[in-house]
């Protein structure tokens, strides 16, 4: 059995799924995929079903009742591969915005350089966005030096959404304590992982807008990640003030 799975959320990319199936699964290493299909009425779940057939023992479906997020859509299937033995867990949209090719050179940073998580950064070598307007390209880079102002973690692209965890970094984490369920999503699993002090590399990656299907983006999204992060940041601070003065006694 491969030890990495790749985590697909999914909701309407009928258009896109059945060719990034076949794309992964050409690669030169193994990897699984789990859909995770948030009852799509586009018939992508359908699709999932049909190339299961193609493809047994590698292509799994987790299929949920209704939309409830992106981020509730990764932890169930974080749970899931947990639950299944794997050691390397992915997350990856499914509308070619990541590069499949890519997976390799994240899990290898995991693997080969005994990193504990691996980002497909847009950030970390310049703005690697292609297809985007510039409004939105400024926008989520200012979004990037936000968080990175805020956080302190030393991440250039905390709103990444293509990541390689190795399985201990996601037993770490108490998965069923993540709030948000947005791009804040991101930034909470990373700031939590940063706070556990795994060992996180950024890997140069160019972003791809999607060419079919539509984006999930909304303003409820955006203002979640806004002020999402600084709620985290508070709450950090606060524990640790806690932990201070209950291991030193003050009052």
């Amino acid at each position: 059995m491969s030890k990495a799975v790749v985590v697909v959320p999914t909701y309407n990319e009928v258009e896109n799924i059945e060719r990034l199936l076949r794309t992964v699964f050409s690669l030169q290493r193994e990897f699984h995929i789990l859909v995770v299909d948030d009852n799509s009425p586009d018939g992508t779940a359908q699709c999932v079903e049909e190339n299961i057939k193609k493809f047994p023992e590698k292509l799994f479906l987790l299929q949920r009742k209704g939309k409830s997020g992106l981020g509730t859509a990764y932890i169930a299937g974080f749970k899931w591969a947990l639950e299944h033995g794997y050691d390397y867990i992915f997350e990856m949209d499914a509308d070619f915005s990541h590069n499949p090719n890519d997976l390799i050179r994240l899990y290898n940073a995991c693997h080969r350089h005994d990193f504990d998580m691996a980002i497909g950064s847009r950030y970390i070598t310049g703005v690697n966005v292609v297809n985007w307007p510039m409004g939105r390209v400024l926008m989520s880079w200012l979004a990037s030096k936000y968080v990175q102002l805020v956080m302190r973690m030393g991440i250039y692209d905390a709103t990444a959404g293509f990541i390689c965890y190795k399985r201990k970094v996601l037993e770490k984490i108490n998965l069923d304590n993540i709030r948000f369920v947005g791009y804040a999503f991101q930034i909470e699993m990373k700031f939590k992982a940063h706070l556990s002090n795994f060992r996180i590399k950024e890997v140069p990656v160019i972003f791809r807008d999607r060419t079919q299907g539509e984006s999930k983006m909304s303003s409820q999204i955006i203002s979640e990640a806004i002020f999402g992060i600084l709620a985290l940041k508070l709450k950090s601070i606060f524990q640790r003030r806690k932990f201070y003065r209950k291991s030193f006694h003050l009052n």
